[in-house]
């Protein structure tokens, strides 16, 4: 499907990036369950070492089952290619690899999921590298954290675990004019909620483990290319821009153009880090985004209804949902997220950490479990568990203060959704 713009989002979640396998003719991607592959002729061979020729040499760097969901994102995502890897803590490593050097800077939301804040504030530190972490809803804020050493501007369009909505084109603008690239973790919204590329996004990432593949089952990430940044604008990306010694002085910005940055990640990010995604958990994935928008817009349904009973059942304090027309995100997401706000948001509850402990402990549809995105509605006490090793302040600033359950809304019956939030309730708030 060579011209993609022509077919609408539930046409290309089905048939972008797969064809009928030419050798059986069978109409679902295989799972190509090979280490690796044969070469033609030693010629062959060289040429996909140099990167004069695009092929399969080994699946720690292609796969031809995950190549399949590598276009399929990247077409959804509107972006110029994609490189899959193991998680969605491994897609944020791939992304900042090509651009980071010991010494140097990411500015980052306060408001992200707690094991990406302490990726970004302690493991990364081990390659030399530095988070800056600021509210991204305060631009100037923004603004004055970027610097000389800074490589990237990082940020959640949805974020997790409050559902705030990120202004990613105020944001944009900022990286922009400072020639920086802006990340995008797109995770919670999904391509079909929201295009961070559309807004000015550079790169997008995702934890395929999530709504993408929609089931509990894999776990995956991929990097989105938009294809548009100029790495050779400055001399910050050395990377991308100058000679690569690993392959004969090659410049990837010069030799692949819109592709640099995907090659990159996979010639160099995937070859020496070795984050790969396994195929059965591309062929899982790919599966599950078939049926990607018939899901979203049943999580939204059932989010919106879910979110408005606990906004009115008075042993909750508040509700953080940015489809609520009472929060200051409403008028944002008609922007940024014009299909909806996703279904995983927070509340919280009159009697604090200890009646959030009785709220989990009581449920019987909800399961307690660490994930999103799930079919399953999910519910966790964020403070006690994902966010347990950040300050009393950073879990503040992140939205998961000790009184607050994070909860992943799924495709049950909402009205049974709501019973079992009443009778756990009942229990946890005397």
């Amino acid at each position: 499907m060579t011209d993609t713009p022509t077919y609408g989002f539930d046409t290309l979640q089905i048939h972008a990036g797969a064809r009928p396998d030419p050798a059986t003719g069978a109409r679902n991607t295989p799972i190509y369950q090979s280490t690796a592959y044969v070469f033609r002729d030693a010629d062959h061979a060289a040429a996909l070492f140099n990167l004069q020729e695009v092929g399969y040499i080994y699946s720690r760097l292609t796969n031809p089952t995950v190549a399949v969901l590598q276009e399929r994102i990247a077409t959804l995502e509107g972006g110029a290619g994609a490189v899959c890897c193991s998680s969605g803590h491994a897609a944020q490593i791939m992304a900042l690899f090509p651009i980071m050097s010991p010494g140097k800077n990411v500015v980052v939301s306060n408001r992200l999921y707690g094991g990406t804040i302490t990726q970004f504030s302690q493991t990364i530190k081990r390659f030399g590298w530095e988070a800056k972490f600021v509210d991204m809803d305060d631009l100037d804020a923004v603004k004055a954290a970027i610097d000389d050493n800074t490589r990237a501007v990082f940020g959640e369009a949805i974020a997790n675990p409050g559902g705030y909505i990120m202004d990613v084109r105020a944001i944009a603008d900022i990286a922009d004019a400072a020639g920086l690239p802006l990340i995008i973790d797109n995770t919670t919204a999904t391509p079909y909620l929201c295009r961070p590329i559309e807004h000015g996004a550079t790169l997008v990432v995702h934890s395929t483990t999530k709504y993408l593949t929609g089931n509990g089952s894999v776990t995956g990430g991929c990097v989105v290319d938009s294809g548009k940044f100029d790495w050779t604008a400055s001399d910050k990306f050395p990377s991308l821009s100058e000679p690569e010694q690993a392959y004969h002085g090659l410049k990837f910005a010069e030799t692949f153009g819109p592709l640099a940055y995907t090659f990159h990640g996979i010639a160099i990010g995937l070859r020496d880090l070795g984050m790969t995604m396994n195929p059965q958990a591309a062929h899982y994935t790919l599966m599950g985004i078939e049926t990607l928008s018939l899901r979203m817009d049943r999580h939204v349904e059932n989010a919106t209804k879910i979110a408005k009973w606990l906004e009115a059942d008075d042993r909750i304090e508040y509700v953080t949902y940015a489809g609520l027309e009472s929060s200051p995100y409403f008028e944002r997401i008609k922007d940024v997220c014009p299909r909806g706000a996703s279904s995983l948001f927070t509340f919280a509850v009159k009697g604090g950490y200890d009646a959030c402990i009785k709220l989990v402990d009581a449920l019987e549809i909800f399961s307690h479990v660490a994930n999103l995105g799930d079919a399953r509605s999910l519910i966790i006490h964020s403070a006690s568990t994902t966010h347990r090793q950040l300050t009393a302040e950073q879990q503040e600033a992140a939205g998961a203060g000790p009184g607050v359950v994070r909860v992943s809304i799924g495709l049950e019956d909402a009205d049974d959704l709501i019973a079992d939030l009443d009778q756990a309730l009942s229990k946890a708030v005397s």
